[in-house]
């Protein structure tokens, strides 16, 4: 099996055509550099309910010239069939992260949730069938997990949706199941635990915890953590994630499709001690930030108590190696932040 760097090696020597959905989002932005920097071309499909144009900018200073002419754009809803199986025609692989996020949202809106993560994710399911990719991977959630208790999450052993957005969850992996098994399909879902790191919006009523955390840091807000500060969840940073689905994209394992992998690094921290990690990389910058104390607060309807991944699976059958733990991590998300606020 080979590695991501011969991976990425080989895709520089034989270039495919990708499609990212979700593309001017956090993850879809970052898939969009990596994979314009290895010289693929890249078919993008954004509707820019949750995605920027910023993201699009900044992306395109990281690449050359050549490679941002790589990219074609389609401002297009995944809602709409019409425009799904456009974005599809003529592509190899499909990286769909387009989707309603947050548990809160899903909680108060569950109808537009469902809308884009079911029926979005049910055209989107359609138009690459129909355009006969070689493969399809979808972001799938750690939500999908529930209330079962243990630790580490395995793929196998799932509880009882706890949230709207958990339910929309499972039901992409149960389509994704009944297509490969009608259609002769090839899907592949990849269970996303808390993936954090450059350009996750900090703004918003729904924003991820630490991009929240590192803007009130740095504006010297005040930072609310919801219960008593020990819930645990596996941190991940957006690298590991990236390289996630491009494993998982070009696998040549035969059975590794039909299958959903957990993509984390493997380690729990709670709330508290990621207050600690953020505040530690925001204080020698920001003076006002070393006797900053967060502000408990009622725990939040929807969440789980802990999260840990068991990441054997993804190793063992896409060759998924995450490099960057939290503490790497964060470094090199505390950059991007500290140049966006200071």
């Amino acid at each position: 099996m080979l590695t991501y760097p011969q991976r990425q090696l080989a895709l520089k020597e034989d270039p495919k055509t990708w499609l990212i959905t979700g593309v001017a989002g956090f993850i879809g932005s970052n898939l969009l550099e990596t994979l314009l920097k290895l010289d693929q071309k890249v078919v993008g499909l954004d509707n820019f309910s949750t995605g920027y144009q910023h993201n699009f900018d900044e992306v395109e200073k990281q690449v050359t010239p050549e490679q941002w002419r790589l990219f074609s754009f389609i401002e297009g809803d995944i809602c709409s069939i019409k425009d799904c199986k456009t974005a599809c025609d003529g592509v190899s692989y499909v990286l769909h992260q387009a989707a309603l996020g947050s548990v809160p949202r899903s909680i108060e809106d569950p109808l537009t949730t469902n809308a884009n993560n079911i029926t979005g994710f049910l055209n989107m399911l359609v138009a690459a069938r129909d355009a006969e990719v070689t493969q399809f991977v979808y972001a799938a959630s750690s939500s999908t997990y529930g209330d079962h208790p243990d630790l580490p999450k395995q793929e196998d052993i799932i509880g009882n949706p706890l949230s709207p957005y958990a339910v929309t969850k499972l039901v992409n992996e149960l389509y994704s199941s009944v297509f490969a098994k009608t259609y002769d399909f090839k899907p592949i879902g990849l269970r996303y635990f808390n993936i954090f790191g450059q350009r996750q919006d900090p703004d918003g009523a729904y924003a991820a915890v630490i991009p929240k955390w590192f803007a009130a840091l740095l504006k010297n807000e005040t930072v609310f953590i919801n219960g008593d500060g020990e819930t645990s969840r596996d941190f991940c940073f957006i690298d590991n994630c990236v390289q996630a689905n491009i494993m998982a994209a070009t696998s040549a394992k035969q059975d590794a499709s039909n299958q959903v992998y957990n993509v984390a690094f493997g380690e729990r921290t709670s709330l508290t001690d990621l207050f600690r990690l953020i505040k530690d990389r925001v204080s020698p910058i920001y003076s006002g930030a070393e006797k900053a104390e967060p502000t408990f607060r009622e725990f939040r309807a929807g969440d789980v108590r802990h999260s840990l991944a068991d990441i054997t699976k993804a190793k063992t059958m896409l060759g998924y190696s995450p490099e960057y733990s939290i503490s790497a991590g964060l470094d090199k998300a505390a950059q991007w932040y500290i140049k966006r606020f200071i």
